[in-house]
């Protein structure tokens, strides 16, 4: 892997980690384009760099969200009762990832990391956030004529109940393609926050969930990412961390005054762009059978964190 790979790749991941917009089929559509799915010899290594290059995502949310991260350390204390509650819903939203991700893992990487599976979660998930941005208007109209401002809620008054509806929903990004953010801020919505608050709820339960995958994948693949080289390693996390921090102020600043419709056309773009490349042979992912490993294919990219 070449520096400038690295430094692609971190790019791509930073700006759409946090987007709902699916990370997985950037991160295919881009590794092909660089030619990184055409040596088998580096694939697996690639899919763990674009794994572990994760910590970069993570780090620009500890930046930009020190205070709730302190918050929260304060709340373990003893000395902030709001911070306590929101790490412990934080917990209770990664528990189910980190349960059905291990024991469905293998399941979902041999049966959906595949070209149709993925285009349609794309798909799919397009229409959902276009539906969200017509049920937002409804419902956030009739919540505002009866009730004003106190009719949503805070991040720090979710109870565990919230909490485990947002973290079962982030399951369904299990399945590639489909977006971790994305089922995260449709949860947080569908509970009572506002978009810029659900954006904020995903992000920091992002923390957990990218920070295990990435920890996991490092133990697990540390040797191939390192045989890749210790220079692009460092130049994926810091793009990677330059970039999600941009991003997120970006998404949330947008969130404030719009919805979530201008990402679901984007999805469906997406999902045409991929299969017509996919069907041009000019990217490759997945065998078409479960059952054989095609030359030249990605590996599937981590199911806990397919975004």
């Amino acid at each position: 892997m070449t520096p400038f790979d690295a430094i692609i790749l971190g790019l791509v991941e930073g700006i759409t980690e946090y987007l709902p917009v699916s990370s997985t089929g950037h991160l295919i559509i881009v590794a092909s384009l660089l030619g990184l799915d055409r040596d088998p010899k580096i694939e697996s290594a690639v899919n763990a760099f674009n794994i572990v290059i994760q910590g970069g995502a993570i780090l620009a949310v500890i930046g930009l969200y020190r205070v709730r991260v302190w918050s929260m350390i304060q709340g373990l204390l003893g000395k902030d009762p709001g911070g306590r509650r929101l790490f412990i819903n934080l917990v209770i939203a990664f528990i189910p990832a980190a349960i059905f991700g291990v024991l469905l893992d293998d399941i979902i990487e041999a049966a959906l990391f595949r070209p149709w599976p993925v285009i349609g979660a794309l798909a799919v998930g397009g229409l959902l956030l276009i539906g969200m941005k017509r049920w937002q208007d409804r419902v956030y109209a009739s919540a505002e004529d009866e009730a004003g401002e106190n009719q949503f809620i805070d991040i720090e008054d979710l109870t565990w109940k919230n909490a485990l509806l947002i973290g079962l929903l982030q399951c369904v990004a299990m399945w590639p393609g489909t977006s971790r953010s994305m089922m995260t801020i449709v949860g947080g919505m569908f509970v009572g926050l506002r978009p810029k608050q659900a954006a904020e709820f995903s992000f920091l339960l992002g923390l957990p969930t990218l920070g295990g995958a990435c920890a996991y994948k490092a133990m697990k693949s540390g040797d191939e990412i390192v045989a890749l080289g210790v220079l692009p390693l460092i130049l994926g996390i810091t793009v990677a961390t330059i970039s999600a921090a941009f991003a997120v102020k970006w998404l949330v600043g947008y969130l404030a005054n719009h919805g979530l419709a201008i990402f679901g056309w984007y999805r469906i773009v997406l999902a045409i762009v991929l299969a017509g490349l996919w069907i041009g042979g000019v990217v490759q992912f997945g065998p078409d059978d479960a059952s054989v490993e095609e030359p030249g294919s990605i590996a599937p990219l981590s199911t806990v964190t397919s975004d």
